[in-house]
């Protein structure tokens, strides 16, 4: 098991052998996850977008660009009355 010190600025130094299990680098983004009271997981957030694809199953309908945009410029309009 891995440990880390947090420092008084509430920093710590991901351990080496975890940071290249989560395959993360200065700069990437993590995630915290509360699982339980008092329990949180550490998530690495480095996913492409494109592995979201897929995730709700087939589009029961397809909408044109054209669509959504007049969609959000109705929306849009009734907003500022």
């Amino acid at each position: 098991m891995s440990t880390a010190t947090l420092t008084s600025k509430g920093q710590i130094t991901i351990p080496v052998e975890v940071r290249n299990d989560l395959k993360v680098d200065a700069g990437d983004r993590v995630e915290f996850v509360l699982i339980a009271p008092g329990r949180y997981e550490f998530v690495a957030a480095t996913s492409d977008v494109t592995a979201l694809k897929g995730m709700f199953g087939q589009a029961k309908k397809r909408v044109s660009i054209e669509s959504m945009n007049a969609a959000i410029a109705k929306r849009g309009a009734g907003a500022r009355c």
